[in-house]
């Protein structure tokens, strides 16, 4: 009985253990999230996008934390995941609490480097909390496209 106790906890040792799969989203997952969305803007243009990213059932642009949000380049939003109210508002002077211009400062990516990652606070959907977030944002065409990582 002791050889098969030590038989089985051997063959378990050596058994690859399949991770759980994360409650938040990854930088890496971000990323794939954004270039998704520019794969369907090049193809299906911006109004199917702009719907499909602000349509909660769209499981590609939603996943657990992790959601799209677009604007143009003069800071009005166009599809968000997370916050419909903030679709048609020009947002492009809103502050986080350290006083970070959001949207200014992720267009500023956009228009400068391309693409770029983002610090900010921003409250999370899940838990209504202000919290940490690091947004990864690259240009498409006329606006800037972004999903974050709460921290």
């Amino acid at each position: 009985m002791r050889f098969l106790a030590l038989l089985l906890l051997a063959a378990l040792s050596i058994v690859p253990l399949r991770a759980a799969p994360s409650e938040f989203g990854s930088k890496d997952e971000a990323v794939a999230m954004v270039k998704r969305v520019e794969a369907m803007f090049q193809k299906d243009g911006a109004d199917a996008t702009f719907k499909a990213v602000s349509d909660p059932s769209t499981k590609e642009f939603h996943d657990r934390d992790l959601y799209v949000f677009i604007y143009n380049m003069s800071g009005v939003c166009v599809a968000h995941g997370a916050r419909p109210a903030l679709i048609g508002k020009n947002l492009i002077d809103i502050k986080d609490q350290d006083g970070k211009y959001l949207i200014r400062e992720m267009a500023d990516i956009a228009k400068g480097p391309g693409s770029g990652w983002f610090d900010y606070k921003w409250p999370n959907p899940q838990t209504n909390k202000i919290e940490d977030k690091s947004s990864y944002v690259e240009r498409m065409g006329d606006y800037f496209v972004g999903v974050g990582v709460y921290r």
